[in-house]
């Protein structure tokens, strides 16, 4: 089994001045559900090379165990280091896409060509797309078969409101996640703030915050396991 992971290459917070990237347990938790069930894993990002880590995701409070497992993962760094360039590859070859969060995905992901496409053809393709976080808004511009929004009459989950009202970047973000899915038409649901709820809608399964990452994971692995 091979699955993609989708990375983030933007690294500046708007005009604040700080950086962001992608958020570690988002990529962590994920990956080594993935690999320890046996199944190979390809990171891409949009620029190629080591993508931008949100450097409060490796802060001691946002620590866990699979992100101390995977800062001392020699392989997993190397691998991290040096990510394909996410227009250099499709859904050919890979059973299913995995879509770590971070905000650093609003800026570029949201608006990629390559990455709009890898989405569509995925699912065209009958293969399964989770994303979890901020990553269900790279969803924003992607098409469902017939040009209307993918997430229109689909049930989706993403990184709530109230969420990124507590850690400050409601005025920050070029959109929010919740907000967008609604937009579009998405059947927008979610649990508790901070705690893990994951959405599955046919082959498109979403996660809400960094708590859902390893259960969207799961739930990813349990469908191609299935199929």
């Amino acid at each position: 089994m091979k699955i993609l992971m989708v990375l983030t290459s933007h690294d500046r917070l708007g005009d604040t001045g700080r950086k962001t990237g992608f958020w570690l347990e988002e990529l962590a938790a994920p990956y080594y559900v993935f690999k320890d069930a046996g199944a190979e894993v390809v990171l891409v990002s949009p620029e190629g090379g080591r993508p931008p880590l949100d450097p409060k995701s490796a802060e001691a409070s946002f620590q866990t165990d699979t992100t101390r497992r995977f800062e001392a993962d020699a392989a997993a760094m190397a691998v991290l280091a040096e990510t394909g360039r996410l227009d250099a590859v499709g859904h050919e070859g890979f059973d299913a896409v995995f879509y770590p969060g971070g905000h650093g995905p609003l800026w570029d992901l949201a608006e990629d060509p390559a990455s709009i496409r890898l989405i569509e053809t995925t699912l065209g393709a009958g293969k399964p797309v989770a994303l979890v976080c901020h990553a269900p808004g790279v969803l924003r511009h992607v098409k469902a078969a017939g040009g209307k929004p993918l997430v229109e009459g689909r049930k989706v989950t993403g990184f709530t409101n109230t969420e990124e009202e507590a850690v400050g970047l409601t005025q920050v973000v070029p959109f929010l996640v919740e907000d967008e899915l609604k937009r579009n038409g998405g059947l927008y649901t979610k649990g508790a703030d901070w705690g893990p709820f994951v959405v599955t809608d046919g082959l498109l399964i979403t996660g809400q915050n960094p708590a859902s990452s390893g259960p969207a994971a799961e739930r990813l692995f349990a469908h191609l396991a299935r199929s």
